[in-house]
């Protein structure tokens, strides 16, 4: 295997591993939207890093955990719905990232590569950078996964129990925020939340309890990984968007199975 294939593949597949658990969790607050906002501003992200001349990951981190704060924020006012507000951040975030990055006159800019990742161009570094940031993410996610089951099924109930609900939701929003800064190599801005949704979204029909699902949820991302990647080699294709293809075919092709539970 070539070494820039096997680069991607371990790429894929950090990434895959953790968002497999934290999708499900995506999929069962139908937060889609949110992820799709927190990966619209990651732009921004990039264009503040080149701006202050730090690394690209920790620029998306920034804009991610900023967005989100601010969403956050402006949710407690309750005069506009929490879809309307996402609308909202989600195309500012872009169109900002956009224009500071027009800005920047002396920078040219792979913005198909941002928007659309560019697995086959990770680097050893990349590969680490996603397999650390990842047991990280999955680490916390153990830690933080009762307490996100419990509001996740019953908020109200789960602060009358004493869960910290606004410090759970804030961690699970931070968490997705490091996947965001993770898988955009990988997949690009525009289809991060694909990665979280849609292999989730194909465990659950298999899935009894929900630890079962995150652990079928991030198979699945794996075998869309490799899948996407044989595809895009053996068609030349684009490889973060035929991915996402093969994750569609494989959430088509799990519709044909019986049901076996309720994730």
């Amino acid at each position: 295997m070539d070494e820039f294939l096997l680069r991607a593949l371990l790429a894929g597949l950090g990434v895959a591993l953790v968002a497999g658990p934290l999708g499900a969790f995506v999929v069962w607050r139908r937060m889609a939207y949110f992820g799709d906002t927190l990966a619209h501003s990651a732009l921004l992200g990039v264009a503040l890093a080149y701006l202050l001349s730090i690394d690209l990951n920790l620029g998306v981190l920034i804009a991610c955990v900023a967005v989100a704060l601010v969403l956050l924020a402006l949710q407690r006012q309750q005069r506009l719905a929490s879809d309307t507000l996402l609308g909202i951040l989600a195309h500012t975030a872009l169109s900002l990232g956009l224009v500071t990055l027009a800005f920047l006159e002396t920078l040219r800019v792979d913005l198909m590569g941002f928007l659309f990742g560019d697995i086959l161009a990770v680097g050893w570094r990349d590969v680490a950078l996603i397999w650390a940031g990842g047991l990280v993410v999955l680490g916390a996610l153990a830690l933080l996964w009762r307490p996100l089951l419990a509001i996740t099924v019953h908020e109200e109930l789960a602060q009358v129990e004493g869960v910290p609900v606004v410090r759970v939701r804030l961690a699970l929003t931070l968490l997705l925020a490091v996947v965001v800064a993770l898988a955009m190599k990988v997949v690009g801005i525009l289809l991060i939340t694909s990665l979280l949704i849609i292999p989730a979204a194909a465990a659950r029909r298999f899935s009894r309890t929900p630890e079962a699902m995150a652990a079928l949820a991030a198979l699945a991302g794996g075998l869309a990984v490799t899948g996407g990647l044989a595809g895009s080699l053996r068609f030349d294709t684009p490889a973060g968007p035929s991915v996402v293809v093969a994750a569609a075919l494989l959430f088509a092709l799990t519709g044909l199975v019986p049901r076996a539970g309720r994730g």
